[in-house]
């Protein structure tokens, strides 16, 4: 039986959000054994509105007395909050306790306690936030990096491409996913110093290398997997979300236009409504912070008890796929059969794991 860690406390609604989700998710999953960590008043509390998961044979609690809250600096985090749920979460998955842990928690935090107490895993200099978004295709291309390095070499662009395409491998079956580099144009010419170096150690590795790829090919489905450095990815992410809310809401202001609009609303009804499911974020919520020795998923920090749901879904295919078995699998294949020097050079690059761009995002 998989056993997954929820981080209760984290994220901008907490407990309000996370005890229904896993209400949701245990109904809907008969295979996973929940442990509920956080402070213990404000979690027994919190229990006693869901009475169904008292007593319940797939629910155990671990108490954390202290919490990491949305904003707060990472070392900080680190160094002063040894109890934290989000600590103690990590450490579940260290020793093995649980194969996975979850949170909605502050990203930068997540991130360096991660790294911390889990270590990353052999041929890996940093772990990258990957996260699916939909594309036209009806499925999800997965991009990474989403803001866990800022700054990068082509080095670990390349350990992206070969997380990213264990990931898929593992997670939805696909035997050789093609991997696509963010650039600005698809010729071999474009791009800065950066992309061309990783155009070139993509090119000459055994991974399905589809070639350059543009912002829109994202959401083409052009390819299985598209990397990036994490400024740009967490840019496009941003974008991504302002651009989905705008249409959403202008949408909804046109059918508030007037009686007529108003009809034709009731009308559309229907596909609005598969129009909406379709490109539901909440649906593609859940993003994991690859290259760790232990499964970690970062949930969106507003995200609501359905969004939250998908995250631990997530949790759960990764770690019935067996993912780091699978990345480590990839990468000591990887290191076998190429020169030692491709990797040095990602010991000299500044490190960014706690700089996240946005500590209550993706």
């Amino acid at each position: 039986m998989i056993r997954i860690a929820i981080d209760c406390m984290g994220g901008d609604h907490g407990l309000l959000v996370t005890i229904p989700a896993c209400v949701r998710f245990l109904k809907s999953n008969e295979n996973t054994h929940l442990v509920l960590v956080g402070q213990q008043s404000k979690l027994e509390q919190a229990l006693l509105l869901h009475r169904d998961l008292v007593n319940h044979p797939r629910i155990s609690l671990r108490y954390a007395e202290q919490v990491v809250e949305m904003h707060e600096p990472p070392l900080q985090a680190l160094r002063a909050k040894k109890d934290s749920s989000l600590r103690v979460c990590a450490n579940l998955v260290k020793e093995g306790v649980v194969d996975a842990f979850v949170s909605a928690g502050n990203t930068g935090a997540l991130m360096a306690i991660s790294r911390f107490v889990l270590k990353t895993i052999d041929g890996i200099d940093r772990p990258a936030i990957a996260s699916s978004m939909p594309n036209q295709l009806g499925k999800g291309t997965l991009v990474l990096d989403l803001g866990g390095n800022v700054d990068c070499e082509a080095v670990h662009l390349m350990q992206f491409a070969l997380m990213g395409s264990a990931f898929v491998q593992a997670t939805e079956n696909i035997d050789n996913p093609t991997v696509g580099l963010l650039n600005v144009g698809e010729e071999e010419i474009k791009g800065n110093e950066l992309v061309k170096r990783a155009s070139e150690l993509l090119r000459d590795s055994e991974i399905n290398f589809y070639g350059n790829v543009e912002g829109n090919d994202i959401y083409k489905g052009t390819t299985h997997i598209i990397v990036c450095d994490g400024f740009v990815g967490n840019a496009v992410l941003k974008a991504s979300e302002g651009l989905a809310q705008m249409l959403s809401d202008a949408i909804k202001a046109e059918f508030k236009r007037g009686i007529w609009s108003k009809i034709a609303a009731i009308l559309a009804a229907p596909v609005l409504f598969s129009f909406k499911h379709r490109l539901d974020h909440r649906r593609y919520n859940g993003a994991a912070l690859l290259g760790l020795k232990g499964i970690v998923i970062k949930s969106h920090g507003g995200a609501d008890e359905y969004a939250f749901y998908y995250a631990i879904r997530r949790a759960n295919d990764a770690a019935n796929a067996k993912l780091i078995e699978s990345i480590r699998e990839k990468m000591l294949h990887y290191v076998k059969t190429h020169p030692l020097s491709q990797f040095n050079a990602g010991q000299t690059a500044v490190s960014n794991t706690l700089t996240v761009v946005d500590s209550n995002h993706e």
